[in-house]
């Protein structure tokens, strides 16, 4: 805008050219700072001075956007808006506020977590168990995460099979609790899963803040459908693991435990045959005394007993052949990794190659047909 120095400008002409300057240049400015003279009026309007040591800065938000537990003293980041107010002063009104380093976040949490457990919010007697029998999980991470490929990495040795959905989301910074909110009301409301992991590998304390969030701990334990939570490494707790049914301590140990070892189960079979076989060698040393007519009748239930065993074992050795990733690649398919966005480098994999391709196009499907 040119200044013109014939121009008369009302006062609040003024103040109108002045903020809209400030939020041309200044659209969703993040500020970080130390809180002083904190206060909450009437229940809605917060105000408090944001500052370092050299220079202060009035605040103002509504109290519906507090998401995090505020005391003077704590160090604080702020998505803010600058504004000259009716009044002639220079003000932040603010969109969101995180507190900021270990000091603060550690407080914050403390503050929250008295208040939520004098709710309830965390008793164990509301927490529920996993469904014994698991084929669709809903998975809210950033798929760009080492964690979210050691989860996937261990889902896949493990079992296999079961239906994945993801939701791709930041899981840290500002606009991270939201983000997963969305993904949780999503699953909820229409996913079709028969349980949620929310996972996020290790990180410092400023990354993992965003799983304090009061908005996103009430969203997990208010969820209809089980949540799991694996956030950061085995010695790093959040509010969110407090609220949610299970919590592992990484998320490859989600996987885990959403998952059976198909290895185990192999063994598993073979020690039933074993112990079965056991089982009929002393039946018939048993039966060896009985007479003829009677040891012809057991007998041929024993061998009836033995086809159906046998049948279960044939059954089950073939689902477990059919869950290796060779066996499918030996039938002509093709293991594709990578994000299919135009542009991007992806790997295929086939039986006895591997290949590096890149995306050119990507086309929707509906019901096995291009749209």
């Amino acid at each position: 805008m040119e200044n013109n120095p014939q121009q008369v400008y009302t006062v609040s002409d003024f103040q109108a050219v002045c903020n809209q300057i400030l939020e041309t240049a200044f659209t969703g400015v993040v500020i970080e700072g130390e809180v002083a003279s904190f206060k909450i009026n009437q229940g809605k309007y917060v105000f408090f001075d944001l500052k370092d040591e050299q220079t202060s800065v009035g605040c103002f938000m509504m109290a519906f956007a507090l998401r995090f537990p505020i005391e003077d003293g704590m160090r604080v980041r702020v998505r803010a808006v600058p504004k000259l107010t009716n009044w002639g002063k220079f003000s932040l009104t603010i969109q969101a506020i995180v507190p900021a380093g270990e000091g603060s976040i550690k407080k914050s949490l403390e503050l929250l977590k008295k208040k939520l457990t004098a709710e309830g919010l965390f008793d164990v007697a509301k927490k529920r168990p996993l469904p014994d029998k698991i084929t669709a999980i809903g998975v809210i991470s950033s798929t760009q995460a080492a964690g979210y490929a050691d989860f996937c990495k261990i889902l896949n040795e493990r079992w296999g099979g079961l239906k994945v959905l993801t939701a791709h989301c930041q899981v840290q910074g500002m606009v991270a609790a939201d983000q997963i909110i969305r993904a949780l009301n999503y699953f909820n409301e229409h996913g079709k899963v028969d349980v949620i992991a929310v996972i996020r590998g290790g990180g410092s304390a400023d990354d993992l803040a965003v799983f304090n969030d009061e908005a996103l701990v009430r969203a997990i334990a208010a969820s209809k459908i089980p949540v799991v939570t694996g956030i950061g490494h085995e010695v790093d707790e959040s509010l969110c693991d407090l609220a949610a049914d299970v919590v592992a301590s990484t998320p490859s140990n989600v996987a885990q435990i959403l998952t059976r070892d198909r290895r185990e189960v192999a063994k598993n079979i073979r020690d039933d045959v074993k112990r079965i076989n056991n089982l009929l060698k002393d039946k018939i040393d048993e039966i060896t005394e009985m007479n003829r007519t009677e040891l012809k009748r057991v007998l041929q239930e024993i061998v009836r007993k033995i086809d159906v065993v046998c049948a279960d074992v044939a059954s089950q050795r073939k689902i477990l052949e059919q869950l290796n990733p060779e066996c499918v690649l030996e039938r002509g398919y093709a293991l594709v990794r990578g994000d299919l966005a135009v542009g991007n480098d992806v790997d295929i994999v086939l039986s006895k190659k591997e290949v590096k391709v890149k995306v050119i196009a990507v086309k929707e499907r509906k019901n096995g047909k291009n749209n």
